[in-house]
């Protein structure tokens, strides 16, 4: 069953998705609620799995990866969860989304350069069972909403 979110939750969450190293206390007073109240709320979205984890967000140029780009991929349908499987274990794929319309996967891959760009797309993702085609669009500048 999904959780029911009042508005109470949603300023919650959008405090979070801001800032997600916010003490309790910071939570509390940016929704100006009780801290006993924005503890127990955090809580439940985390036991209800409205909140599935924590992280950072790194700059990918800062730690080397100056080369990103978007690949979209045809696949055969029958074998998701094999491809699924070994598109995680390839270091540069950084997202993967299973999509309706004219390509069933899009990878968000990270690179070092274009050459290694050119290793991940032709040499690993081109070389697995069940991958039909792909088509590799560049990033030239990442925007955060």
């Amino acid at each position: 069953m999904d959780a029911e979110l009042d508005e109470i939750d949603r300023r919650i969450l959008s405090e979070l998705e801001a800032d997600g190293r916010l003490s309790g206390r910071a939570l509390a007073e940016r929704v100006t609620i009780s801290r006993a109240n924005a503890y127990a709320r955090f809580e439940r979205l985390v036991a209800d799995g409205v909140i599935t984890g924590f992280t950072a967000r790194v700059d990918p140029v800062k730690v080397g990866l100056t080369t990103s780009a978007y690949v979209a991929m045809t696949v055969r349908q029958n074998n998701w969860r094999d491809l699924q499987a070994q598109l995680r274990a390839i270091p540069e794929v950084r997202h993967m989304a299973l999509m309706g319309g004219e390509f069933d996967v899009m990878l968000l891959v990270r690179a070092a350069d274009n050459n290694a760009l050119r290793r991940v797309v032709l040499e690993e993702l081109q070389t697995i069972p069940g991958v039909l085609s792909t088509k590799t669009f560049l990033i030239f500048e990442d925007a955060e909403n």
